[in-house]
């Protein structure tokens, strides 16, 4: 298929997940993930009006983001060493892999020197995988209560990578407790505003995700393609 009809494929799919939830269409935003695809087709993706791009490695960014920094708002998803924040801060409007406090000192440090504000989604592991990375559920009011005493994050919603299944079905449970944890969370007032989002969905689950509370849902190559 190309761009244009894998667009308006996802769109129809993300319409009905809406339907089905009760959802209004404006609730759910599209992350295009364009780790897979080279610089001229990251130009197409963000033509077309997909213009919330996601990467996950700086080194892999870098040529993209000098294209096309001023025409996409770029969203950070990959894990974030510590020693890479320089690269992206200040570059990306939202990093969604927030997940230790070494990393939050340091995001809010280089944050402060620059002036700006970073908007952050915590990433917890809901799902327990040994693979995966993120905060254990259990810490995140904690990890939340540190994070409140850095003025420099705006901390705008949880963030979690289900399972990959054949059936989207069998991960409803996590995308359902990340949206348990976010309303838990805003319930505590830990922040002074209340977090909104939940940064959950990919390609093989973003429907169930939709239909659990999903606010963005990051897309590759069900989207854009892949590699040419």
């Amino acid at each position: 298929m190309s761009l244009q009809e894998r667009i308006e494929s996802v769109e129809r799919r993300i319409v009905a997940a809406c339907a089905r939830s009760g959802r209004k269409r404006e609730e759910v935003q599209i992350i295009a993930v364009t780790k897979y695809v080279t610089e001229k087709i990251t130009g197409e993706v963000i033509r077309s009006g997909l213009n919330k791009v996601g990467e996950n490695r700086w080194q892999d960014a870098q040529a993209k983001w000098e294209a096309f920094a001023t025409e996409a708002e770029w969203h950070f998803i990959g894990h974030l060493q510590t020693n890479k924040v320089r690269d992206v801060i200040g570059k990306f409007q939202y990093i969604h892999s927030l997940d230790r406090l070494t990393l939050a000192e340091e995001l809010n440090k280089k944050a402060l020197s620059l002036g700006i504000q970073v908007n952050c989604f915590i990433q917890l592991n809901v799902s327990g995988e040994e693979t995966k990375y993120g905060l254990p559920p259990d810490q995140l009011f904690t990890f939340a209560e540190q994070l409140s005493k850095l003025s420099a994050l705006n901390i705008v919603g949880l963030m979690t990578m289900a399972p990959h299944e054949e059936e989207a079905e069998k991960v409803r449970p996590v995308f359902r407790e990340l949206r348990n944890l976010r309303d838990e969370l805003n319930s505590r007032q830990i922040f002074t505003c209340e977090i909104p989002h939940l940064s959950m969905g990919m390609s093989n689950d973003f429907e169930v995700a939709i239909e659990e509370g999903a606010t963005w849902i990051r897309l590759g190559s069900i989207l854009v393609g892949k590699l040419k």
